[in-house]
């Protein structure tokens, strides 16, 4: 009887496709996390772009993802059995019809966020956390690209600012030298201090040695020079904020998100019809000549081979794939941003550099 074995069929795969929830997960979650944060890519590239064009930057954060799937099938079938009709009694005979269909739908939700009020403050306008620097330093970033983007001064000495047209203290980069010296070396080293009262602050601890080795001492002694620290002081508070002139302490004023975007955005790649036109923001005279920290080129065209690109007021802008630094740059920047909320700690930072 085909007619009955082919609804018992239906009827078995039906049941093996009752649920496709488990199935969808691996490709899914890639699929959405590699979606999501190229999108976020390209709003912080146009975010920047539109801040050298005097553009105010919109952030919109998707707060929640919802994948909806759904799957129906249908089965009908009807058998009829005998061996006679109105007309003759005749053999035994079987007759039936099945019918079977189906609909698949993939009705995802996204829901967005604008960052606005009290999260565009935290996440914008808010001084990086000094402990943050320390912490970008220990995990490996360069002492190179993390200072020079994320600290405006310390104790004094300043960094260059494309925005304020102000050229790097040489001391400032000497100690970026020094610092980055000191990462390759292995001898600089970040840990969590935690206090004995549970109720305690907790302080980042900076170590530059050993002692053992004459050239890193001499190293550390410059630094706490540099820096207008006393030559035998090994552990030091590092506080927000801009020098106090005290020799026993370190004050690091560090950049906000939208600082540090704006001084980025001097690097982007315009017309010089918009700049003489007054439509994009031009470079202090005496900055041109500075070597660009990103390198944000600009088009007419969308480029083929990009590692992240955005339109803006018809024309295209983006950063080389083959560009490694500035891909490293950029992908700081974004890191930047998971930290940024948290704002500047009550909790004073310690570094700790062994006197010879």
């Amino acid at each position: 009887m085909p007619a009955v074995g082919a609804l018992a069929l239906g009827a078995a795969l039906l049941a093996g496709c009752s649920s496709i929830g488990p199935a969808t997960v691996p490709h899914d979650r890639i699929d959405y996390a590699n979606a999501i944060g190229d999108s976020w890519k390209a709003q912080t590239l146009l975010n920047i772009v539109k801040l050298r064009y005097a553009d105010v930057p919109i952030f919109l954060e998707p707060t929640q993802v919802i994948a909806g799937y759904q799957l129906q099938s249908t089965i009908a079938g009807s058998v009829n059995l005998g061996n006679f009709n109105a007309g003759q009694i005749g053999p035994f005979t079987a007759t039936g019809g099945l019918a079977a269909g189906g609909s698949y739908t993939d009705r995802p939700t996204v829901i967005y966020s604008p960052l606005t009020g009290t999260d565009f403050l935290k996440r914008l306008l808010t001084p990086v956390p000094p402990s943050s620097v320390l912490f970008l330093l220990q995990s490996g970033y360069s002492a190179e690209r993390v200072m020079a983007v994320m600290v405006d001064s310390i104790n004094g000495l300043d960094n260059r600012s494309i925005r304020l047209a102000r050229p790097a203290d040489p001391e400032f980069t000497r100690l970026v030298e020094l610092m980055r010296e000191g990462q390759l070396a292995g001898a600089i080293q970040f840990r969590i201090d935690r206090p004995k009262e549970k109720e305690g602050p907790e302080s980042a601890l900076v170590v530059f040695g050993p002692n053992s080795d004459p050239e890193l001492a001499a190293k550390g002694r410059e630094i706490r020079k540099l820096l207008g620290l006393r030559p035998d002081l090994q552990r030091i508070n590092v506080f927000y904020g801009g020098h106090s002139g005290k020799d026993d302490e370190i004050d690091m004023a560090t950049r906000s998100m939208l600082q540090i975007m704006l001084e980025f955005s001097a690097f982007v790649e315009v017309p010089d019809a918009d700049v003489a036109g007054g439509k994009a923001m031009p470079i202090p005279p005496d900055m041109r000549a500075l070597p660009p920290l990103m390198r944000i080129h600009g088009g007419s065209e969308k480029p083929a081979d990009a590692f992240v690109a955005a339109e803006y007021d018809g024309r295209w802008f983006w950063i080389a794939d083959a560009d490694i630094r500035s891909k490293s740059m950029f992908g700081a920047i974004i890191l930047l941003f998971s930290i940024a909320d948290t704002g500047i700690k009550g909790s004073a930072p310690v570094v700790t550099v062994p006197a010879q």
